[in-house]
């Protein structure tokens, strides 16, 4: 395997599938079955889960304050993580849920030198609520924890197969990229992840992948270090 040690970034969104809303368990199951061949391999596997198929932080129709709203995105990062350890768990897997806010009854707090040690005890560590704070995304709290348990890379599971200059969904000339800096991602305003997350991992040099989580044994074609998807560094 190339890399040792990654932080597996999966969208909310990515788990409503066919449903329309909430959690689609076939899909959790596929996820789980393609993060199972990355595991087999011996290796070490944090993972961020967003929130957003569930409540998306700021939003205006409901009149909600942003912190309260961030606060509500947490939670729904709370639930999906929940939904991911039982799947994983169900096929034999030992994982550990951390959360960035105090919820003690479900998951244990975000303490790095216990979330390092799981992962040496090859334990997969899921890291629920973000950062804890309003007003940071969880591509910014997956590059975070990715830092801080020294993270070779960071994969980001996605629908497309990589970052395109305009959504492919909508214009079928749209461009992909192979490979992209963080500066130019910036630049171009590209929204595969915030400015936050791309400033804070070019300042660690830590690489993000950008790729299609849903095409089966891609995260294992990632892993072995074959050429798709995007690759964002220096």
């Amino acid at each position: 395997m190339k890399y040792k040690r990654i932080l597996l970034k999966l969208s909310g969104e990515a788990l409503v599938g066919e449903k329309g809303s909430g959690i689609d368990p076939e899909i959790l199951i596929k996820y789980s079955n393609e993060i199972k061949k990355a595991y087999d391999k011996a290796v070490e596997i944090a993972i961020v889960i967003g929130g957003g198929n569930i409540y998306r932080g700021f939003n205006n129709e409901y009149k909600i304050d942003r912190v309260q709203g961030d606060y509500m995105g947490m939670l729904a990062t709370l639930i999906n993580g929940l939904a991911l350890q039982n799947t994983l768990e169900n096929i034999g897997i030992p994982t550990r849920l951390q959360s960035a806010i105090n919820v003690n009854k479900v998951a244990e707090p975000y303490i790095k030198r216990k979330a390092i040690r799981h992962l040496d005890k090859k334990r997969i560590v899921i890291f629920s609520a973000g950062t804890g704070n309003p007003y940071f995304t969880t591509d910014s709290a997956a590059v975070l924890r990715a830092i801080e348990i020294e993270a070779d890379v960071i994969l980001k599971g996605t629908r497309v197969d990589g970052i395109y200059n305009d959504d492919p969904n909508k214009n079928s000339k749209a461009f992909k990229f192979e490979k992209i800096t963080f500066n130019e991602a910036i630049n171009k305003g590209l929204k595969i992840m915030d400015t936050t997350a791309f400033t804070l991992s070019h300042e660690n040099n830590l690489p993000i992948i950008v790729f299609d989580m849903n095409q089966e044994n891609n995260l294992i074609r990632v892993l072995n270090g074959e050429n798709i998807g995007t690759l964002v560094n220096l």
